[in-house]
C-alpha cells in the first residue's frame, strides 16, 4: 500500500479477462454450483432456439475425459461476418461480452438468454472449447483456448495450442448434410479456475432437462453419462419428453391427493416500457416499445398443508420469485377473498379473513410468463424485475379463477366448494393454533396439566437439556423409568404400531390416540402451524426394540415427524435409540469380576466371539439375545441405551427434502404398484436370519 495514487494505478480489463479475474461475478461460485450453471447457459441457448420452434431435440453428453457436449438441430449459430467487428458471428458470440441475438432484433420473440454473456462467460472459463456449426451444407469449426480463438494440435485440452495471429479463421470441417442446421459445442472447464472438487451433477441435470421438457411441450432432451467410475462400464442415457406441458408437470410435483383437477390459467396483457433501442448509427436512442406478456400457469390443491411452486421466465427458472409470483398470490387472494365472503354463511366464516398461507396450503403451481427482454436481478436470473407483469399476471388470475367459480359446469362446482372448505378449515386452524398456542407451553408444578397421564415427565424446565423417549410398550416403559434420569429424560409409551399417517388424512392422523398424545406432548403443534420455539423437549428419541417389528414402528413415527413435525427433523432433534442384540459375559479367572460387553449386529457378535477364542477366554453360554427391551434390566438399559456417558443415538438427518419425500410416499403411500416393484427388486438383498419366524 502507498499514499501516492494516480491514475497509472487503475486496471482496464479487456474482452474475457474481466471474468477470469471475478467468474463469482457471472457465475455466482467457482464449485460445483458455478459449474453447473455454465453447463446451464449453453443448454438454455439451445432451449431458446426450441422455444422459438427451431429444433426439437437437444443432446447432452457428459464424456468421459471430464469435458461435456451440447448439441441442438436449431438454426446454427450465424457464421457470416459482423460488420461491425468485421468477425464471424460464431467468434462474436464466443469471444464478445454482451453480444447476440436477444437483445430486441427480431431473432427472438421471447428467450431465457438477455445480457450476452452466456456463451462468452462459458468460454474464458474453459481450458478448451470447440465449436461446430452446420449451416448452407457446410460444417463451420473454431476452437478456443481460455476465450482465445486458435488452433490445437490434436483433440486434447493439453496439447499445443496456435493462437491466431493476424485474423481468426472459421475453418470448414467437412460438409453437412443438405438442409441440416445446427450446432455443437464441446468445452473443457477450466481447473485453474473450478475448485478441484467441482464436478457435474448427473441428478440435477435430469431433473433440470425434465423440468425444461415440461416447459416446452415436444422438446425432447436426451442425457448421456460416458463418465467413467460408475457400477456399469455401459454409458448411462436417459431422454425427457412430455406433450402435456405444465399441467404434467404441476401433476408430476403435487406430494398429495388431488382436491382439485389441475387448472390451467391462461391470458396476455400489455404493457409499454423505455428502452434503450441501438440505431444503425451506432448510438443507443431511448425508445418507447410495446410489449405483449403471455401468462400460463397450472393449478391445483390437494389433501395436504405443503405448497409446491415452481415459476419461469421464458422457462429459465425463478427460485425466489419476483413481480410475477407476487401478482400470482395477489390474484389467489382477491379471488378466494371474495368468493369466502359470498359464502360466508354456508362455510361459517363469521369475521375473518383468510391469509396468504391458508390459501397456500396443498397448493402445487407452476407459473410461466413468456415477454421479451424481462429485467433480471443479476445474471444468474433468480427474480425477475419487470414492475408491469405483476398486474398482468394478478388480472388473469382474477379473471380466469373468477370463471371457475362462477361456471355451471358439475364439476367445476362440485371442485370449487371443496376449496373453498379447504381453504376455510386452514383458516380455522389456524386461529385455533393461535389461541391454544399458550395452553401447549410447558406447564410448571403450580400449574395444572392436560398433559396425557401416561406421560413421565421430566423435572427440569429446560428445553436444551430435556430429552423425551418414545418407548414402545408398557413393558418397555417400566424398565425405562428405573433407568432414566428423572431431572431430565421424560417418557412417552405407545402402544404398537401407530396410525400410516402417509396414507391417512389430516383428522384422521389427529383423531388418533397415539398420534395426538404425541404431537400434545412435544407441545409445538403440528402441520402448518407446527412453532419450533415451543417444543418442550430438546430431544426426541424413538426408542424401540431391534428387532422387524421396531423398526417398522420407528419407520412409523419418522413418517408423522417428516409430515407434521418436520422442523424437529430439519434441525436435527430427532434421534433413534441404538439398544444392544446381545450380552455377552466374558469370565475372568480368579475373583476378578466377569467383562460385559454388548454387540450391536449379528456380525459384531461372531467377530467379538472370535477374538475372545482367539485370546483364550470364556463366555458364559448361552449368549443373550434382547428380543425386546422389556428384556434389559434397569441397569443394563441405562448403560446402553439412556445414560447419556455410553449411550449411542442415531441422528435422524433430512438433507434432501424431496428425496426424502419420494422414499416416504413408495414405502408408505396409497400407491401400491411401485411398492410392489421395490419389494421384487430388492429381495434379492433378503437376509432370512432376521425374520423371526
Amino acid at each position: 500500500m502507498t499514499a501516492e495514487y494516480s491514475a497509472h494505478h487503475l486496471q482496464v480489463l479487456e474482452g474475457l479477462e474481466a471474468v477470469r479475474k471475478r467468474p463469482g461475478m457471472y457465475i455466482g461460485s467457482t464449485d460445483s454450483r458455478g459449474l453447473m450453471h455454465c453447463l446451464w447457459e449453453i443448454i438454455d441457448n439451445a432451449v431458446d432456439e426450441a422455444l422459438g420452434g427451431f429444433g426439437t431435440r437437444i443432446d447432452v453428453i457428459l464424456h468421459a475425459d471430464g469435458s461435456v457436449e451440447v448439441q441442438d438441430r436449431a438454426r446454427g449459430i450465424p457464421v457470416d461476418i459482423e460488420p461491425r467487428t468485421g468477425l464471424s458471428g460464431v467468434e462474436v458470440v464466443f469471444t464478445k461480452l454482451h453480444a447476440g441475438g436477444k437483445f430486441g432484433g427480431g431473432s427472438y420473440a421471447a428467450s431465457g438468454g438477455l445480457h450476452g454473456v452466456g456463451a462468452s462467460v462459458v468460454n474464458a472459463l474453459s481450458e478448451r472449447l470447440d465449436v461446430e456449426v452446420d449451416r448452407g451444407g457446410k460444417t463451420w469449426a473454431m476452437s478456443f483456448h481460455r476465450g482465445e480463438p486458435g488452433v490445437f494440435s490434436n483433440g486434447s485440452p493439453e496439447s499445443a495450442f496456435t493462437p491466431f495471429q493476424e485474423r481468426s479463421e472459421l475453418r470448414v470441417a467437412g460438409r453437412a448434410a443438405k438442409g441440416a442446421t445446427g450446432t455443437r459445442i464441446r468445452y473443457w472447464a477450466d481447473r485453474q479456475i473450478f475448485t478441484k472438487d467441482a464436478a457435474f451433477n448427473l441428478q440435477e441435470l435430469e431433473q433440470r432437462a425434465r423440468q425444461t421438457a415440461f416447459l416446452v411441450p415436444g422438446l425432447e432432451i436426451v442425457i448421456r453419462d460416458e463418465r467413467a467410475g460408475r457400477e456399469t462400464e455401459e454409458p448411462v442415457e436417459t431422454s425427457y419428453r412430455f406433450d402435456g406441458g405444465i399441467s404434467e408437470f404441476a401433476d408430476f410435483l403435487a406430494p398429495d391427493t388431488a382436491v382439485t383437477d389441475t387448472w390451467r390459467l391462461t391470458g396476455i396483457g400489455s404493457f409499454t416500457e423505455t428502452v434503450p433501442v441501438l440505431q444503425p448509427s451506432g448510438a443507443m436512442l431511448p425508445t418507447e416499445v410495446q410489449r405483449e406478456c403471455h401468462v400460463d400457469i397450472a393449478v391445483r390443491w390437494g389433501t395436504g398443508y405443503e405448497t409446491v411452486s415452481r415459476s419461469f421466465v421464458n422457462i429459465i427458472a425463478t427460485p425466489k420469485g419476483g413481480t410475477h409470483q407476487q401478482g400470482f398470490e395477489q390474484g389467489l387472494m382477491k379471488v378466494l377473498r371474495d368468493q369466502v365472503t359470498q359464502n360466508a354463511r354456508r362455510l361459517k366464516v363469521g369475521t375473518d379473513k383468510l391469509e396468504k398461507d391458508d390459501i397456500l396450503a396443498g397448493l402445487t403451481a407452476v407459473l410461466t410468463v413468456r415477454l421479451p427482454e424481462p429485467q433480471f436481478e443479476g445474471q444468474t436470473k433468480e427474480v425477475l424485475g419487470t414492475p408491469a407483469v405483476r398486474q398482468i399476471v394478478t388480472n388473469v388470475v382474477i379473471r380466469e379463477l373468477t370463471a371457475r367459480f362462477t361456471s355451471t359446469k358439475r364439476d367445476d362446482k362440485a371442485q370449487t366448494a371443496l376449496l373453498l372448505d379447504k381453504v376455510v378449515s386452514e383458516m380455522k386452524a389456524r386461529i385455533s393454533a393461535r389461541t391454544h398456542k399458550e395452553t401447549q407451553r410447558r406447564k410448571n408444578a403450580l400449574e395444572s396439566s392436560s398433559l396425557p397421564a401416561k406421560l413421565a415427565d421430566c423435572r427440569s424446565n429446560d428445553v436444551a437439556e430435556s430429552e423425551l423417549f418414545i418407548v414402545e410398550g408398557d413393558s418397555a416403559l417400566g424398565t425405562a423409568k428405573l433407568a432414566r434420569n428423572s431431572e431430565f429424560q421424560a417418557l412417552l409409551p405407545i402402544r404398537g404400531k401407530i396410525l400410516n399417517v402417509q396414507k391417512a388424512s389430516i383428522s384422521d392422523m389427529l383423531s388418533n390416540a397415539e398420534c395426538a398424545a404425541i404431537i400434545q406432548v412435544i407441545g409445538a403443534g403440528s402441520g402448518r402451524s407446527f412453532d419450533l420455539d415451543a417444543a418442550r423437549y430438546g430431544k426426541i428419541i424413538l426408542m424401540s426394540d431391534a428387532d422387524v417389528d421396531g423398526a417398522h414402528i420407528r419407520t412409523l413415527l419418522l413418517t408423522l415427524f417428516f409430515r407434521y413435525m418436520r422442523p424437529l427433523i430439519d434441525e436435527g432433534r430427532v434421534y433413534a435409540a441404538v439398544p444392544p442384540l446381545h450380552r455377552v459375559v466374558v469370565m475372568n479367572p480368579g475373583s476378578k469380576p466377569n467383562d460385559t460387553i454388548y454387540t450391536y449386529s449379528e456380525q459384531e457378535l461372531h467377530a467379538l466371539l472370535t477374538k475372545l477364542t482367539k485370546a483364550g477366554k470364556r463366555w458364559q453360554e448361552p449368549v443373550q439375545r434382547y428380543k425386546g427391551l422389556g428384556e434389559m434390566d434397569a441397569d443394563q438399559l441405562a448403560v446402553t441405551t439412556m445414560d447419556r456417558a455410553g449411550r449411542t443415538l442415531r441422528r435422524v438427518r433430512m438433507q434432501d427434502a424431496e428425496a426424502a419425500a419420494t422414499v416416504f410416499e413408495l414405502l408408505m403411500g396409497n400407491d401400491v404398484a411401485p411398492r410392489k416393484e421395490f419389494i421384487i427388486d430388492s429381495s434379492d438383498r433378503l437376509v432370512r436370519e432376521r425374520i423371526d419366524a
